[in-house]
């Protein structure tokens, strides 16, 4: 039983209680309410006022994680939500200043510490066990799996890990995709065309006409929600995600065999639900609504129902005793903190290589759901760097596939200050000569202005413009772009209670 009453930190952080004890010691980062909430759109609609954050529809904002005590319909099951939606809260969880997570984990990434299995016995995610030969097993019944809105397609699981491996080669592979509870027994789960491996490997199995056997581990320790959100080139095919989680804990990961699968689970998870997607087995993701609608997604439109998705067939729910839920809203910032903190260690690794010392810093920025829009802290040093920030632009294109454009600034500017980016923008950048246009190029099915309706020079859905704004000074005219230097002065001097 952890000591609550002992000071917290993020060495402490071993799974969800823990990270939830840790957020109570300190001030507005969660709240809990005991008024029963129905899952079905009122939970998220009082989340997006509380503190949801990113591209939600407005009035909006930054607030704590809320945990909902009491979910009609459930009597055991807690539903917690928004825990990474403050990047703040995201390095107060993994014990790093927020402005260097995309070096911590560019770090752990480099220092990857690779995941063991435990025995069973010693599995907190097995106390308590359904399987679906139960005779009144019902998936539905068991977790409060929670709707954004009321024109969702289902209920949706938006914070289920899903982990598998290889049919052939047997590397293991961590992800989140976009999971409806379509009956007693069966999900559906979108996954993105040429987007995650677990994809791939269902394609494989499929091809051999074998069915994936899988596990979906939901409320985790946040090290794992982050490491999952990672993609190559980082992390190729083979690169277990699992191992930049283990890096940021200092210690591996652990895992537990499945009770009815050839699959294994996060040991400590909340909730496991075990099963297989079927071969050759498809179903419209908004069967019962057959509106078109599936839910909203992060750039802040609700995405399209999927005609035909791959079926994931339900054999056992095993779950710690008086379980927490952990759900997401699509737009908010905690998508940003999930996808987007991920996205700046790749680019901060992929142009450190290439070209090291001058890319400073990367803000993987709220307005693009942490996927779209990347602002780059780039320093000019010598003559020979004018140009070399554009370039850097490219790698960062490179990296990040879905990445659609790259705002350029220098060392003197905030690039987590939105009104400091666009002070830039005014000051040190002219559209004829610092645009740098790229058509043609694929990007993210989800955003809707890719599609030949909205523009003539897109032929084909998922394609896109890829823009470089060179909000930068060039390098013979800096001295004549010095910002206005003020004293320095020890605030506390004048205003004890001060919070710089």
């Amino acid at each position: 039983m952890l000591d609550k009453t002992k000071a917290l930190d993020a060495t402490s952080v071993t799974d969800l209680r823990t990270a939830l004890a840790l957020l109570e010691q300190h001030e507005n980062q969660l709240v809990s309410t005991s008024e029963p909430v129905d899952p079905m759109a009122e939970l998220s609609g009082v989340y997006r006022y509380v503190g949801a954050g990113g591209t939600v529809m407005r009035p909006t904002r930054e607030g704590p994680a809320m945990i909902f005590d009491k979910v009609k319909g459930y009597d055991d099951v807690r539903v917690v939500i928004g825990l990474l939606a403050s990047r703040k809260r995201v390095g107060l969880l993994l014990g790093c200043a927020p402005e260097a997570l995309g070096h911590h984990l560019k770090d752990a990434v480099e220092h990857a510490i690779a995941p063991i299995t435990v025995s069973q016995n010693e599995a907190q995610c097995q106390e308590v066990v359904h399987k679906a030969t139960d005779p009144d097993f019902d998936i539905r019944t068991l977790l409060p799996a929670p709707t954004n809105t009321e024109e969702d397609a289902g209920p949706y699981i938006t914070m289920g890990h899903l982990y598998a491996s290889d049919p052939v080669t047997g590397v293991s592979d961590i992800t989140i995709h976009r999971i409806c509870v379509q009956s007693k027994d069966e999900l559906s789960i979108y996954f993105v065309p040429g987007g995650r491996h677990i994809g791939a490997m269902r394609e494989k199995a499929e091809a051999m006409g074998q069915a994936l056997p899988l596990t979906i581990s939901i409320g985790i320790d946040p090290a794992i929600n982050i490491a999952a959100c990672f993609e190559p080139p980082t992390t190729p095919y083979g690169f277990d995600e699992l191992s930049i989680a283990g890096a940021l804990r200092g210690k591996p990961v652990e895992l537990v065999d499945a009770l009815t699968v050839k699959a294994k689970g996060i040991a400590n998870a909340e909730i496991i639900i075990e099963g297989e997607l079927l071969p050759d087995v498809r179903v419209r993701e908004d069967q019962f609504k057959q509106n078109g609608k599936a839910m909203p997604e992060f750039p802040g439109y609700t995405g399209g129902a999927q005609p035909a998705l791959p079926v994931f067939k339900v054999t056992a729910v095993t779950h710690r005793r008086n379980p927490i839920l952990q759900t997401v809203i699509g737009p908010s910032h905690e998508h940003v903190s999930m996808a987007g903190i991920p996205t700046e260690a790749s680019i901060l690794g992929m142009v450190e290589r290439a070209m090291p010392g001058r890319l400073l810093n990367v803000h993987a920025h709220p307005s693009g759901g942490g996927k779209y829009l990347a602002v780059m802290q780039f320093k000019k040093g010598i003559p020979s760097d004018q140009g070399r920030e554009r370039q850097a632009a490219l790698l960062a294109f490179a990296a990040f596939s879905e990445l659609k454009h790259v705002i350029l600034v220098d060392e003197d500017v905030d690039i987590f200050d939105t009104d400091d980016v666009l002070w830039a923008m005014q000051t040190r950048y002219q559209g004829d000569v610092d645009t740098i246009m790229i058509p043609g190029v694929r990007c993210h099915p989800l955003d809707p202005s890719q599609r030949p309706d909205f523009s003539p020079f897109i032929n084909t859905p998922g394609v896109s413009c890829k823009t470089i704004f060179d909000c930068t000074v060039p390098f013979d005219l800096k001295d004549r772009f010095h910002r206005s230097k003020f004293m320095e002065v020890d605030v506390k001097r004048f205003l004890p209670d001060f919070v710089g």
